[in-house]
């Protein structure tokens, strides 16, 4: 009884150190090649086009909603109290700090976290990564790099635009919803929003960008017993990066608060 217990549990600490000594020599190896060599802009190029035009409509849908449905509970909520009048304050807040960057993050890592995994798990099924191996070149440069630094690249964009496009959906509602006046819910906005609140939210994109993009690319190079074996990584891909961004803004939220206190 006792053994039965104890084999899943040894299991699933001996999976989670392969994860993290994985996670760290990958992560190790990308910095180390990023300045070595020949760099393929080409690739990189093709990798922002894929992440950030690509998932430009599915952030949109996302802030916008997100937007609304704050701003409808919000003004709903308050409205008992007479407090309707500081919905903008909050949902400019919120979108800004929080529900922006994780939203438009966890939206990123469920479709392009996804991607990564299933594309480079069948690059190594069909021993595309053996062939450029063999062609003397580090399927680290070509295949991960790109796709680290497009995520970098572009998080931080779409998340700007999701906080803007957050805070359209917020005024929509307020206005036509909750009858606020949209020059006061705008200059409401411009009145409680500061540099810090945008940048605390902002500085956490580049790290959601590493937890999609490298545990994708992890569980994409780690595949090996043919292509069932893809839609495994595919999913541990999404459900990692989704993890670590959740328990990551908590971190970082402390972070930047002690910061903030700090300064």
């Amino acid at each position: 009884m006792i053994q039965t217990l104890i084999q899943p549990l040894r299991s699933y600490i001996t999976e989670s150190l392969d994860f993290i000594g994985g996670m760290s020599v990958l992560f190790m190896q990308v910095i180390r090649d990023t300045f070595k060599g020949r760099f393929y802009f080409k690739l990189l190029v093709e990798q922002i086009f894929q992440v950030g035009y690509r998932s430009f409509p599915l952030i949109i849908i996302t802030a916008i909603s997100t937007g609304m449905v704050m701003s409808l509970q919000f003004g709903l909520g308050l409205e008992k109290f007479g407090g309707k009048l500081y919905v903008p304050k909050l949902v400019a807040l919120i979108v800004l700090r929080e529900m922006g960057p994780v939203f438009t993050s966890l939206m990123l890592a469920a479709r392009m976290g996804s991607g990564f995994a299933s594309e480079i798990g069948s690059m190594v099924v069909t021993q595309q990564i053996d062939a450029i191996r063999a062609l003397g070149t580090s399927p680290i440069k070509k295949i991960v790099i790109p796709r680290v630094l497009a995520c970098l690249i572009v998080l931080p964009m779409l998340v700007a635009f999701a906080n803007v496009i957050g805070n359209v959906g917020g005024m929509i509602i307020g206005v036509s919803e909750l009858k606020l006046d949209p020059e006061f819910y705008y200059l409401k906005i411009l009145s409680t929003v500061e540099l810090k609140d945008y940048f605390s939210g902002f500085m956490k994109t580049f790290f959601f960008a590493l937890f999609i993009s490298v545990p994708s690319c992890y569980y994409g190079l780690t595949v090996k017993n043919g292509t069932k074996e893809v839609g495994i990584a595919t999913t541990k891909a999404v459900v990692v990066a989704s993890i670590l961004i959740l328990v990551g803004n908590f971190f970082l939220s402390k972070l930047f608060w002690i910061i903030e206190r700090i300064s």
